[in-house]
């Protein structure tokens, strides 16, 4: 049995390096991601499970001692998934935690749907809509499995079947705190951009709310928010990018919610 899963590991990582030179009608290259929808949802969890023992890096605001904080994120969330256009919505867990660290201009979401969100972006934004329009990007990450084909090219293959097996505990712990600065493919950015006006598009957002993030970012001189940054390059370009193809779907104008969402930011610590 042990040679027979050898053969399989060794079949998948042979694969994973045969289409490594694959390119796309951009020259960028494609990805690969050997994982099955059930092993992102089984490694997420063993992500999640790594992250939530760990609050010295992940201090997360308890829900019972903050319920109108997550309240707010959990309607969000929920407008978000109930949008009819999340592939995986009755697949993943969709989990959402908000990790008090007021320093930290981020959000993330493991593969299978767990989502993190920092109270700094939380208290960064002004708008609902923006907030919705970030949080769309990074769920659009875990729905389009973005998450394990990143982690596939920085780990390989081998290392993350090690993980899923149970057998190198280490490694998790590594892969756990670096989720937030996981990185993305130019293509799988733009994706997850994509993704994001696709999501809020059919709800009651206006769907521009993830170029609104990048707009003050612009508009701060690019000082703000250096951790999104780092894994989100190239501000200007997406806001055009995330802007033309909101107006190709007809521009249609939805709701800021600035108000609601003063009182989002009220609820927290």
């Amino acid at each position: 049995m042990k040679n027979k899963f050898t053969l399989i590991l060794l079949a998948a990582v042979t694969l994973a390096t045969g289409f490594s030179g694959c390119k796309d009608e951009d020259g960028n290259s494609k990805g690969i991601n050997l994982f099955s929808l059930q092993d992102d949802i089984t490694f997420g969890a063993q992500v999640a499970t790594e992250i939530e023992s760990d609050p010295v890096n992940f201090p997360i605001l308890d829900s019972a001692s903050y319920p109108e904080a997550y309240g707010h994120l959990r309607r969000i969330t929920k407008t978000i998934l109930n949008s009819g256009k999340v592939t995986y919505k009755d697949d993943f867990v969709w989990q959402t935690k908000i990790i008090e660290d007021d320093s930290t201009l981020n959000a993330f979401c493991t593969p299978g749907g767990y989502i993190y969100v920092y109270t700094g972006l939380i208290k960064y934004l002004a708008s609902e809509d923006e907030l919705a329009g970030v949080m769309g990007h990074e769920i659009a990450h875990a729905d389009e499995r973005h998450s394990t084909e990143a982690l596939t090219k920085q780990y390989g293959t081998d290392v993350l079947f090690a993980i899923l097996f149970g057998n190198d505990q280490g490694t998790l712990t590594q892969v756990a705190k670096g989720m937030i600065g996981l990185q993305y493919s130019r293509n799988n950015e733009s994706e997850a951009d994509m993704r994001s006006v696709d999501y809020l598009y059919p709800t009651e957002y206006d769907a521009r709310g993830a170029a609104r993030f990048f707009e003050k970012i612009i508009a701060q001189g690019g000082g703000s928010g250096p951790e999104f940054l780092s894994t989100h390059p190239n501000p200007e370009n997406r806001v055009a990018d995330i802007i033309s193809y909101w107006e190709d779907k007809g521009g249609n104008e939805g709701e800021r919610f600035e108000d609601r969402y003063k009182d989002f930011k009220n609820s927290l610590p």
